[in-house]
């Protein structure tokens, strides 16, 4: 018998604000294949997608994962800008 969407169990998402931080971009990208697009705010994204695929597509329901996804690229861009000026390479 084939389970329906509607009766999968559910994990809980996770707190927007947990989502904020970026993974340190340096560890990444040194650790992704060469083919690969890499994200270090990958968990963040991932969250906010599951978050409209679980109330269909209510935007307005995942305001703060999306929030949370633009915090972390700004902190993650921060970063990186400071690092390079820093002299900090990859």
């Amino acid at each position: 018998m084939a389970i329906r969407s509607t009766e999968r169990k559910q994990e809980p998402l996770p707190n927007p604000e947990d989502l904020v931080t970026p993974k340190d971009w340096s560890q990444v990208f040194k650790d992704r294949p060469m083919t690969k697009f890499v994200d270090p705010c990958e968990h963040a994204s991932k969250a906010s997608m599951d978050c409209l695929n679980r109330y269909d597509y209510d935007r307005d329901k995942c305001l703060d994962y999306f929030q949370a996804y633009r915090d972390c690229k700004k902190a993650w861009m921060e970063q990186r800008k400071a690092d390079r000026r820093a002299g900090k390479k990859e």
